[in-house]
């Protein structure tokens, strides 16, 4: 998509995208048609020179406010790009706007917002959950209001939202990518993602931002990038992990057809097949809960009306002082109250070694379940470890991304907090072990749904596919998924005899 086409569709489509609620702020439409019509621009096949690109409201723009979805941060001016943004700008991309999210990240369906829900419009009658945090950079992708764009994945952030919405999403091996100037939720599992169509596109702005930031304590030096596997060691015939603890009692049987119809095309290509334990994964999530909103705690407490964020009103240095405690209740909403809270008492001398120390070890065995099902050693452990040797070892993971399809905004607005946490099950093991994964939409059968009008129309939806891989096969993944999206958009399909046994398996 050229940022010509982009600005002519954009300029025809405002109202139609307006009822997305994608974005909270875009660049004026007198802006995008000068830089569309500037003479040094130009359109290559490849790159993100010239691409129209959005950003998720979680990262710092100077000419645009960054809100991270929260009204403690309203009217928050950056004075300075976040790295992510520069390096694109550096290669000619035009940011169009900052995409709607989950308040500072926190949530699975992008309702938790200071700027309203994310809406997306599967059919007529009925709004359906864009997902979480990352809906907006989703669902504009999804929507074709731009390009590509970037996102966040703590817990599944990017790949539950590109799940929902048919689109790639991509989180990156943890440090790859620098977070300086992104707005943190946690710390140890906060991740910048991207979100395009095509496998492709995602390759291509991961290939700009892949590189060492000094200015990011959590990025990966030099030195280690240099352990990660190179392209030349890339196999052909891949060894695939099917694991069997991702068969939830609760996935939806429309996402295990799915799942089982791109095992079989994988198989019809040449591909192994191998079913793996990964057994700390039914801990993973609890872990999760406790690790995640610990970090978020700490790092929300600067929001205190004095050195960040909007201030209430009313007078200071009396009993009724409108610092800390009633700016907070006024500006942070109530799922990041509710997790603040959670994280200030895990961390409490009489709970954390009974919840965030535990939480902790349950992260290493999630970690080291990984290490122990996959071929390759993981590159920032000592390379001298011992190892068990074995032959049902594999290069990657393929599991389904979700354990449903979207749900409509309906249902989810009167879902209770833990119910929505668990939708989240499927994608924080990776993030827990910083993982490469993306999720790959894959069409599912042709749906009917009965309209208020009393008509059935039929409307087609895909499911999330996930790839897992060791740390550092960045690379490895987008390339097996480059190749599924293939698969999946032409069909080809073939029978693995030893299938049946595992189609009938579940928890």
């Amino acid at each position: 998509m050229s940022l010509l086409k982009y600005s002519k569709q954009y300029l025809a489509n405002q109202s139609r995208y307006a009822c997305l609620n994608a974005f909270v702020s875009r660049i004026e439409s007198s802006s995008l048609l000068a830089h569309a019509d500037s003479p040094t621009t130009h359109v290559g096949e490849r790159g993100v020179n010239n691409k129209p690109i959005a950003v998720k409201d979680n990262m710092c723009t100077k000419e645009l406010k960054t809100t991270a979805g929260s009204g403690i941060l309203k009217d928050f001016m950056s004075p300075y790009d976040a790295t992510v943004v520069k390096l694109l700008q550096d290669e000619g991309a035009v940011i169009v706007g900052k995409t709607n999210m989950d308040e500072f990240g926190m949530g699975s369906h992008s309702t938790h917002s200071h700027a309203g829900p994310v809406r997306m419009q599967r059919y007529e009658g009925e709004d359906a959950s864009a997902g979480g945090s990352s809906g907006g950079s989703a669902l504009a992708v999804a929507s074709g209001q731009c390009w590509a764009a970037l996102g966040t994945d703590t817990g599944g952030s990017v790949r539950l939202p590109a799940a929902y919405t048919g689109v790639v999403g991509f989180k990156p091996s943890y440090g790859l990518i620098s977070r300086w100037g992104v707005i943190a939720y946690a710390n140890s599992l906060d991740t910048v993602g991207i979100l395009g169509r095509s496998s492709m596109d995602v390759e291509e702005m991961f290939d700009k931002l892949n590189m060492y930031d000094s200015q990011d304590p959590t990025s990966l030096p030099s030195s280690t990038r240099a352990r990660l596997r190179s392209d030349s060691e890339k196999p052909r015939s891949l060894k695939i992990g099917i694991p069997l603890d991702y068969n939830i009692a609760t996935l939806d049987p429309t996402v295990r057809k799915a799942w089982i119809r791109t095992l079989k095309l994988l198989w019809g290509q040449g591909h192994s097949l191998h079913p793996v334990r990964l057994p700390a994964t039914q801990h993973a999530l609890s872990a999760y809960y406790i690790l995640a909103p610990a970090e978020a705690s700490s790092n929300l407490a600067k929001y205190d009306g004095v050195r960040f964020g909007s201030r209430a009103d009313g007078i200071d240095g009396t009993r009724e002082s409108v610092l800390f405690a009633k700016t907070r209740g006024q500006g942070l909403g109530p799922e990041v109250q509710r997790r603040i809270l959670l994280g200030a008492f895990s961390l409490s001398a009489q709970a954390i070694d009974n919840y965030f120390i535990q939480a902790q070890k349950v992260r290493r065995v999630v970690q080291q379940d990984f290490d122990r099902v996959f071929a390759k050693p993981n590159p920032l452990l000592n390379a001298a470890e011992d190892r068990e040797k074995g032959d049902d070892r594999v290069d990657v993971l393929l599991c389904p991304t979700a354990p449903t399809l979207a749900p409509s905004l309906s249902e989810v607005q009167n879902q209770d907090p833990v119910h929505a946490y668990m939708n989240d099950v499927l994608t924080v093991p990776a993030s827990l072990a910083g993982l490469p994964a993306i999720n790959v939409p894959v069409n599912v059968e042709v749906a009917e749904h009965q309209t208020g009008q009393g008509h059935e129309t039929e409307f087609k939806e895909s499911a999330g596919i996930q790839i897992i891989g060791q740390y550092g096969d960045d690379k490895l993944v987008l390339d097996l998924s480059s190749s599924l999206q293939a698969l999946a958009e032409t069909g080809q399909s073939s029978s693995a005899p030893h299938m049946a046994v595992w189609e009938s398996s579940t928890l």
